[in-house]
């Protein structure tokens, strides 16, 4: 079954009377499990469908599916409770709360979950070690490089294990050492407890991971390429 499918995708956005086509009938699945990027250059699309995936913006025409839920047909109140409980998001501004310290923002999803504090600040800590900043824990994220905000950012998109995670242009800000050590971890979790990643990106190391690069260009899907040996 899909985890995620753009049926007759297209999105036009209007400003000023003005109209831009961002996404031209776009059909897309993305199996459980698979690990993706949505390459192109700028303009081509990519930001745009994963945020229609992520139910962050809706289809000017055509279906989007997550798990098997037409996201068109949900209630705001549904939709909320479909990001928070099967999605993570990692945004290349990275969306942190420059009032809470790391473990507090790691924690904010979980929060809103129900988990209890106990049990929250457990599994913030161990993901925080393993994204390599159990030590910068109770800094706030001015007070952190952009490396180690986005590990935070990382950290918090991937610690209640949803079944999706949606990343922007996730290595845009960092040095190729740092982007390296995320991606690693990224794939980590996709094999072993079967989190779907994709990613939108331009980034030949986020290309050279993928198993699987679906490349877009003015609003288009070009190229649909798999790995040897991925399923």
């Amino acid at each position: 079954m899909s985890m995620l499918e753009a049926r007759g995708v297209s999105k036009v956005y209007e400003t000023r009377g003005v109209e831009t086509i961002a996404l031209r009938g776009v059909d897309l699945s993305i199996e459980g499990g698979e690990f993706t990027a949505l390459a192109g250059p700028s303009g081509s699309g990519k930001t745009t469908l994963l945020n229609l995936f992520g139910g962050l913006d809706a289809p000017t025409e055509g279906v989007v599916v997550l798990d098997g839920d037409d996201l068109g047909s949900l209630t705001s109140s549904q939709l909320a409770e479909e990001r928070l409980h099967k999605l993570g998001f990692v945004f290349q501004a990275y969306n942190l709360i420059p009032v809470f310290s790391a473990r507090e923002n790691v924690e904010f999803v979980m929060e809103l979950q129900g988990v209890p504090p106990s049990e929250r600040r457990r599994r913030a800590m161990a993901i925080l070690e393993e994204v390599g900043l159990g030590d910068l824990a109770d800094k706030r994220p001015l007070e952190m490089s952009g490396g180690q905000q986005q590990r935070v950012a990382v950290a918090r998109a991937i610690v209640s294990q949803p079944r999706v995670v949606l990343a922007d242009e996730p290595t845009a800000n960092l040095d190729s050492k740092t982007a390296g050590t995320l991606l690693d971890l990224m794939e980590e979790l996709n094999r072993e407890h079967g989190v779907t990643f994709v990613f939108s990106t331009h980034d030949p190391m986020v290309i050279e991971k993928a198993r699987r690069t679906v490349r877009l260009r003015d609003g288009a899907v070009v190229a649909d390429e798999r790995k040897a040996g991925s399923a």
